[in-house]
């Protein structure tokens, strides 16, 4: 089931999948999660996605934040009722961890909003649940 947030008529979703180290080419002491996320306008006016930001916390309670321009080397332009989809990833030492953020979009207005990305939670199937 997706993660999902909606914040100033976009709409975010998340995915997670853990990628096993003998398919992420990591090294075994790594690892690695892709994550799929979905924004969704559905507002009236047109949006463009400028910036992301990003907490991450492992299970060691170690947090990095992420700071950048877009997503995957791009900043879409979302007009009413379109949508825009996804795929990054996010490798760890430990075997769980939790990322957030948010996205700051520009309204064709001017307007700049800042979009929850819903907190997400990492975790290698069958290891113990930690809290993050």
């Amino acid at each position: 089931m997706p993660y999902q947030a909606i914040t100033h008529d976009i709409a975010v979703s998340v995915e997670v999948d853990y990628i096993p180290p003998d398919r992420h080419g990591h090294g075994a002491d790594r690892h690695v999660w892709a994550y799929h996320i979905q924004m969704e306008n559905r507002g009236t006016h047109t949006v463009q996605l400028k910036t992301r930001h990003w907490t991450i916390i492992d299970a060691n309670g170690h947090v990095e934040k992420v700071d950048g321009p877009g997503v995957i080397g791009e900043t879409p332009v979302l007009a009413p009722g379109e949508s825009f989809a996804y795929t990054s990833g996010c490798p760890l030492t430990t075997e769980s961890g939790a990322m957030s953020g948010h996205y700051i979009f520009a309204r064709d207005d001017g307007a700049l909003l800042q979009v929850t990305v819903p907190a997400f939670s990492l975790d290698r199937p069958g290891a113990k649940r930690t809290l993050n």
